[in-house]
């Protein structure tokens, strides 16, 4: 613990959980920042060093370093995992930005995606400068912000393909990629050391639901004038081929709603735009109305429609409450739920417990999305409760109605090839996607020794000539509890998974504030452990194991509080494993008479 009473617990990888008291996301507490690695680079050195998206899925967040200035690529989020409980998001620990926040000329958006945007709230709170991205991007951050009540910062704006913004030594120039939202776009960044060029989350759609194909051109022209650092998109190094079109999906969808002779209903991704264009001109050449269910599908299809992302003749969108006045075949609602959330409008939907919205037999019901790992049981319980319903549900791979936004490897070599970098990171994966994309630069001819690979918090420093990791700064996960952010760490989750597990026994004894004599109990309480009235037995002979610990401590006049309770603690922890095979969380309350 440090003076101002933080603490710091440690996480699989070595990484660092920080924990903040209050509820509010206060400035980084100082934890080896005098470490080399954060010194200012020498003259002609570049350091880029990424504090979120490495060895990892989500959270996306990176800087690149010259000299006194910090540019900043993506500010993202990620979800929770299964060993987690409790936990609403998980955010890149920033500390390293907020030491250096003096630095620091501007945030870089590739996209509008919660695991590139979804940080920025929680960032503008300890560092105000200048975001730059996209229209919609900026539209989305513009409704996290109102949400968290606070505005963008001074000289922050929209950009576009082909715009070039100035910040400190470096020259950012952003060029048009292909992904599952509108208006994804890669990073030229101009150095005084050479040129880094940060692909963003992309794939190569030549035939993309808004016309607008990969600049690449941009990509080869740049390539012809040298790259020194590319940054590349790993999420997909895996898979062989190429990508499919989104356009693929559209056709799957439209031959789904024209053959659906009751409602339909849609669910997808908030933020896959492209999706619902396609899903809504499908309805309106059907003669179906549009009404959306559910908080961030409401959100970002206003937003897209106030864009001009979704520009449909009127009377194409409708009020769900309009719904029971339509018949069925007139009738299409896009709704949130695509993994399975319990809160979530479908999930709801499928145990009948929304306020709006029932499923009934004939309804047609489209998952269109691939389950995020650790959610496949959440979907298959939903999907079981549409079946129930009498829904008929098309959902998974196999019914071709969803496909990656992320290259596969002929297209990342594509990109290898156009840009011809001189060295090469990957980002924005697993470690073993890494590897793999990696593996796909050395296939392409890049020198090995080029062929760089790191996790969170590496400082990857390079010259003209050489590239190397040269040491480390703190990086890990902030954990955001309801209003809570980074008041919940690895101590209190500990906690959660044991009384998940096991559940607690509270054993409450009455002492004597002056003679430390027991004058009540002990009295035990079980919650999560086992049941009182079926298990008398079992915590009456807890009880008298307490007092024979007690009544040996009163004869040895041991009256220090701290060592009655490790007592007690003990002597129950052993007792209730050698008969049950459990450990509960065992809680002593010492009250004083």
């Amino acid at each position: 613990m440090n003076g101002r009473g933080r603490r710091w617990g440690c996480v699989k990888g070595g990484r660092c959980t920080r924990i903040v008291r209050g509820g509010t996301f206060h400035a980084f507490a100082r934890h080896n920042l005098e470490v080399g690695t954060l010194a200012r680079p020498g003259p002609g050195k570049l350091q880029f060093i990424p504090l979120g998206g490495l060895g990892e899925i989500g959270k996306n967040i990176a800087a690149l370093v010259y000299g006194n200035d910090i540019i900043v690529i993506d500010c993202g989020l990620a979800f929770p995992e299964e060993d987690m409980p409790g936990i609403d998001l998980v955010l890149p620990d920033i500390g390293y930005l907020v030491e250096h926040r003096d630095r620091v000329r501007g945030v870089f958006l590739t996209h509008g995606h919660e695991d590139h945007i979804g940080g920025i709230p929680y960032f503008l709170r300890q560092i105000q400068v200048p975001i730059y991205g996209s229209r919609l991007a900026m539209g989305l951050v513009e409704l996290k912000l109102q949400e968290h009540q606070l505005t963008l910062p001074e000289r922050s704006r929209a950009v576009k393909p082909g715009d070039v913004v100035h910040a400190g030594s470096f020259t950012v120039e952003f060029f048009r990629v292909n992904h599952s939202i509108p208006d994804a776009m890669g990073l030229i960044i101009r150095t005084p050391v050479g040129t880094v060029v940060h692909t963003g989350d992309f794939k190569f759609d030549y035939t993309p639901v808004d016309g607008n194909v990969a600049d690449l051109a941009t990509l080869a022209a740049v390539g012809r004038e040298g790259v020194l650092l590319l940054l590349a998109d790993s999420t997909n190094a895996e898979r062989p081929g190429f990508t499919p079109s989104e356009k693929t999906v559209g056709e799957t969808l439209e031959r789904i709603i024209a053959g659906a002779e009751g409602r339909v209903l849609v669910a997808s991704f908030a933020s896959q735009i492209h999706r619902i264009r396609q899903v809504v001109e499908s309805a309106v050449r059907h003669g179906r109305r549009v009404a959306v269910v559910g908080r961030s599908m409401e959100n970002v299809v206003q937003k897209a429609i106030e864009l001009g992302y979704l520009d449909f003749p009127p009377g194409t969108w409708m009020d769900v409450d309009e719904i029971v006045r339509l018949p069925a075949h007139r009738i299409l609602i896009l709704t949130t739920g695509s993994q399975g959330e319990p809160m979530s409008a479908l999930t709801r939907m499928s145990t009948a417990d929304h306020k709006k919205v029932e499923i009934l037999p004939g309804d047609t019901v489209i998952i269109s999305a691939t389950a995020i790992p650790g959610n496949e049981k959440n979907v298959a319980r939903t999907v079981d409760n549409l079946y129930r319903r009498g829904a008929k549900v098309f959902y998974g791979p196999q019914a071709g109605i969803h496909v990656s936004g992320h290259a596969c490897q002929e297209e990342l070599k594509l990109m290898l090839t156009l840009v011809r970098p001189r060295f090469f990171i990957p980002v924005h994966g697993e470690y073993r996607h890494l590897v793999h994309h990696a593996n796909l630069a050395k296939a392409v001819g890049m020198d090995p020794s080029h062929v760089l690979i790191g996790e969170n918090g590496a400082v990857f420093e390079l010259t003209r000539d050489s590239a190397a990791i040269v040491g480390e700064v703190p990086s890990g996960k902030v954990l955001v509890d309801g209003f809570g952010v980074g008041d919940v760490g690895n101590i209190v989750l500990r906690d959660r998974k044991q009384l998940s597990n096991d559940g607690i026994l509270i054993v409450v004894v009455g002492m004597d504030g002056q003679s430390g004599l027991v004058v009540s109990g002990p009295d035990i309480v079980s919650r999560g452990f086992v049941y009182v009235r079926e298990s008398e037995g079992l915590l009456d002979e807890a009880r008298q194991r307490v007092k024979h610990t007690l009544a040996t401590l009163e004869a040895d006049n041991l009256s220090e509080w701290s060592m009655i309770k490790s007592a007690v603690r003990d002597t129950l922890g052993h007792f209730l494993w050698e008969k049950t095979k459990r450990r509960p969380m065992i809680l002593p309350i010492i009250m004083e008479v």
